[in-house]
């Protein structure tokens, strides 16, 4: 073994330890965006940037990707989603606008009628259904209150 030969096997080591290094950033890059868009143009992009531009190309796409991936955003979404049908279930006095329960006939506080009771099974009834839901009855006077009909319009017919 001459000298040359000495030379050239750490070079050569070092050359594919740098050639697995960029391999491994490409690769990472292109995974990491494609978990961030469905853009192929963006996913195309930034894995040129990181395969041209090296560590110089990975700290500019490690600023300029999206924050969130695709499974984040999704679960995101899917949280705000609970939370507006949890919002939406919370029902309301139509008259003074406080919290009442679901079973509820009469609001507690202004003491405007929520609901009626069905006249065969007892049951909450919303004002305006002519027909029980649970045991088929016809409600007769099933009209609703004024404030009620005030709230539906989009008006307040509440104790001023």
């Amino acid at each position: 073994m001459d000298l040359t030969d000495l030379i050239l096997l750490p070079i050569a080591f070092l050359g594919a330890t740098v050639a697995a290094f960029w391999l491994s950033m490409v690769i990472w890059t292109f995974r990491d965006i494609r978990s961030r868009t469905r853009d192929l143009p963006t996913q195309f992009l930034a894995t040129l940037l990181v395969a041209v531009l090296n560590v110089p190309g990975l700290l500019i796409y490690l600023i300029l990707r999206p924050r969130e991936t695709l499974a984040e955003a999704y679960e995101r979404a899917l949280e705000e989603e609970l939370i507006l049908q949890t919002l939406e279930e919370i029902e309301q006095c139509p008259a003074c606008g406080r919290r009442v329960k679901a079973e509820f006939i009469v609001c507690p506080y202004c003491h405007t009628r929520l609901k009626q009771r069905c006249p065969r099974c007892q049951r909450p009834l919303r004002l305006e259904w002519t027909l029980c839901p649970y045991c088929g009855v016809s409600v007769s006077g099933a009209a609703p209150s004024p404030a009620l009909a005030a709230s539906a319009r989009g008006g307040s017919a509440g104790p001023e």
